[in-house]
């Protein structure tokens, strides 16, 4: 056999080899990751499940998924452990950066201050629409006229 036969078997199992490696580095690193929880740690599982770490056992984790409800979960499930400050925004809406933005951010009472010169125009100055079609009116009059049918009737268009 050549060199050119055996090319791409090489290629492939190269190949093989770096997919196999990739995966078995995400998974030491979910591991890792797990490894890390500590009671009171806030996790999200891999449901999207937002909850609180209670106790940690050897293949188990007890959460608390509300206050005064626990459940156990695989330490598989846990899909990632997030930070204090990243939990408290997403489950309790709580965000730092908001706060001070909200202080110096004035929110205006009506639309006037938006509109740059406010004029005093009051509703009987204001020009009235015409809002009635006369053109359309009076076309559906003609084409009535014209076959002598109008809508609604039997034999109408």
């Amino acid at each position: 056999m050549s060199i050119v036969t055996l090319l791409p078997f090489i290629v492939l199992i190269g190949a093989m080899f770096l997919m196999t490696r990739s995966a078995k580095k995400k998974q030491q690193q979910a591991a890792r990751m797990r490894d890390e929880m500590q009671p009171g740690t806030g996790v999200r599982t891999i449901g999207g499940m937002y909850a609180t770490v209670k106790e940690i056992g050897d293949e188990t984790v007890l959460l608390e998924i509300a206050p005064g409800v626990h459940a156990v979960y695989a330490k598989n499930a846990i899909g990632a452990v997030l930070e204090d400050s990243e939990y408290n925004r997403i489950v309790h809406g709580d965000d730092d950066t908001e706060e001070s933005s909200d202080s110096a951010a004035v929110v205006p009472d009506d639309a006037s201050s938006l509109t740059g010169g406010a004029t005093d125009v009051t509703a009987e100055d204001a020009p009235k629409a015409d809002l009635t079609k006369k053109s359309d009116a009076a076309e559906a009059v003609a084409e009535g006229e014209k076959d002598g049918k109008t809508d609604g009737e039997t034999d109408a268009k």
